[in-house]
């Protein structure tokens, strides 16, 4: 297996998540079946720290996407749909490198190619609800280059329009 995208290392941690859900293996025997041959230290640390961040933190996850669904249960979710809800989650909470938009189109267009066809709208609702109340509880931790650049606790900086700006006389 060559060099991944990340795109490929999302769908592969969907499969091993999906399989653990599935058979009740161990995640590690799981991950050794599933994905032997994949390379580079980054991308092996990108799937397992994802692997774990899913399984140690479920209930949290599955608590920030109850609360966007509305007379819901997690059971009635297509499981691919809940898989990549709990991924996104994990991602907009635990990877401070990775910009939100990103963890969310991944998540939506995965659901496109595995799920149905309305699991795009659906996963991307969610996503968005759950981007939104971290903005506004102000518990989002993006920093880099293209992020948000917001520590937990901050505010987002505002760019005025043209008209906004007064000059200075």
């Amino acid at each position: 297996m060559g060099q991944l995208k990340r795109r490929d290392i999302r769908i592969k941690v969907m499969q091993v998540l999906y399989a653990h859900l599935i058979s009740g293996e161990p995640v590690k025997k799981i991950i050794n079946d599933l994905m032997p041959d994949m390379k580079g230290e980054d991308n092996i640390e990108f799937a397992t720290s994802l692997i774990n961040y899913v399984i140690d933190n479920e209930k949290i996850l599955d608590e920030y996407i109850l609360e966007k669904v509305v007379n819901w249960e997690l059971e009635r979710m297509a499981m691919i749909d809940r898989i990549l809800l709990r991924m996104g989650v994990a991602e907009l909470l635990y990877f401070p490198d990775i910009p939100p938009k990103v963890s969310i189109n991944e998540a939506i267009d995965i659901s496109k190619e595995f799920c149905t066809r309305s699991s795009g709208k659906f996963v991307n609702g969610i996503l968005d609800a759950v981007l939104e109340k971290l903005k506004k509880e102000k518990t989002l931790n993006k920093t880099g280059r293209g992020l948000v650049n917001m520590k937990a606790g901050q505010t987002e900086k505002k760019t005025k329009k043209p008209e906004e700006v007064k000059e200075n006389k």
